[in-house]
């Protein structure tokens, strides 16, 4: 099913007859069909709305740059138009940014949350890291200078491209231009203020070995929570929901009961 909102067609699959509504929000990259084990071991019991992020599945681009706000708002819009508030949301990484917001900015829309590999914290840059982006920015600044010279502006757009290829993510590389904007804006965001605000009954689970976003991220969410807690899955990473989905959802129905 395909809605027009804040100026995106937004994609949305619903599953299921239940009476309580569970919202699912994927992860930066990712697409609806990255629940699909979870909603349909759910469906039985829940109405489930799923949904493409803008730029994501079959959801179009954004027309400028957002920010987490900006995919929060639209979400939003979107749980007013069908009508499915209060809900359970279930998010994993980036889909984490956008139910922490919801959760500590719109609470009547949002029921209990959970969080799995939830990003929001803003990594400590280590010594390695600032170094490696001091180097990049004298480079880009280099390329900047040379692109005044009108004869030299093709050899410093190379330039610039070949830089972004070694310093930027794989995320990164992988959009285009203008989401190359919206993703620096995204990953810029320190959600860590909001934890506290969010008052909706939190349950956190976490892969173990997760390197995108570590389990410290985790801990830190369960202390700054007011009501929350973490559920650790050993030895499993970033997508440890889907690797180990059925015993996600049992801890998931757990939950919600």
């Amino acid at each position: 099913m395909q809605t027009e909102l804040c100026g995106v067609s937004i994609h949305y699959e619903q599953y299921g007859q239940g009476n309580r509504e569970i919202l699912l929000l994927h992860g930066w990259g990712c697409s609806i069909q990255h629940f699909e084990p979870i909603a349909n071991a759910l469906k039985d019991d829940y109405h489930i709305t799923a949904i493409d992020f803008p730029a994501h599945g079959q959801s179009t681009t954004p027309p400028v740059p957002w920010g987490v706000g900006d995919f929060a708002g639209c979400v939003k819009q979107l749980i007013l138009q069908l009508g499915i508030a209060p809900c359970d949301v279930i998010a994993h990484s980036f889909g984490g940014r956008v139910a922490l917001w919801l959760a500590a900015n719109e609470s009547g829309l949002v029921k209990r949350v959970v969080l799995t590999g939830g990003a929001g914290i803003r990594k400590p840059q280590s010594e390695e890291a600032r170094k490696r982006s001091e180097h990049y920015q004298k480079l880009k600044k280099i390329c900047q200078g040379i692109s005044k010279v009108k004869p030299l502006e093709g050899l410093a757009e190379k330039g610039l491209n070949s830089l972004r290829q070694k310093y930027g993510s794989a995320d990164y590389n992988a959009l285009s231009d203008e989401m190359k904007k919206t993703f620096v804006k995204v990953v810029s965001e320190d959600l860590s203020p909001l934890l506290p605000q969010v008052n909706a009954p939190t349950l956190l689970i976490w892969g173990e070995e997760d390197s995108e976003t570590p389990l410290w991220m985790g801990q830190k969410m369960e202390k700054e929570i007011p009501d929350a807690g973490l559920v650790v899955f050993e030895n499993d990473d970033h997508f440890a929901y889907l690797r180990q989905w059925p015993r996600f959802v049992a801890v998931v129905r757990a939950f919600l009961k």
